[in-house]
């Protein structure tokens, strides 16, 4: 089995999502809850391709808003581990902006999730092994 450094480097995830006017609010910016529904689902698939186990959020921390993302830009999420316990994983998410038509590119939001691994029962199990 891999070492830890490797498994946190291997289950590094990344997407990209092109901001479409459906997913904004009336400032024609991301709606606040779609950016942390995607930053929860990019944490689950880290911590998934981390332990190869059944994950389950327990909480977030700290979601900072930056900046407003306007439509018509593209965002790339991306999760990596920070912290490994027994039966938990601190996931850290950053969402960058870029401009479509330019090389502009900052990051405008992080926030952290905490996820616990599950057995067939429901009840935690070791994330290593």
């Amino acid at each position: 089995m891999p070492d830890i450094n490797t498994r946190i480097e291997s289950s590094e995830t990344r997407i990209f999502k092109a901001v479409f006017p459906n997913t904004t609010n009336h400032y024609d910016t991301m709606f606040g809850g779609m950016a942390m529904s995607l930053m929860d689902e990019v944490a689950f698939m880290t911590a998934t391709r981390f332990c190869r186990k059944r994950v389950v959020t327990v909480s977030s921390s700290k979601i900072d808003f930056h900046k407003p993302i306007p439509h018509g830009t593209i965002i790339e999420l991306i999760g990596r581990v920070q912290q490994v316990g027994n039966t938990s994983l601190l996931i850290r998410v950053q969402i960058f902006m870029e401009e479509m038509y330019s090389e502009t590119r900052e990051k405008v939001i992080e926030g952290e999730f905490t996820f616990v691994a599950i057995g067939d029962d429901r009840k935690p199990i070791s994330v290593i092994g």
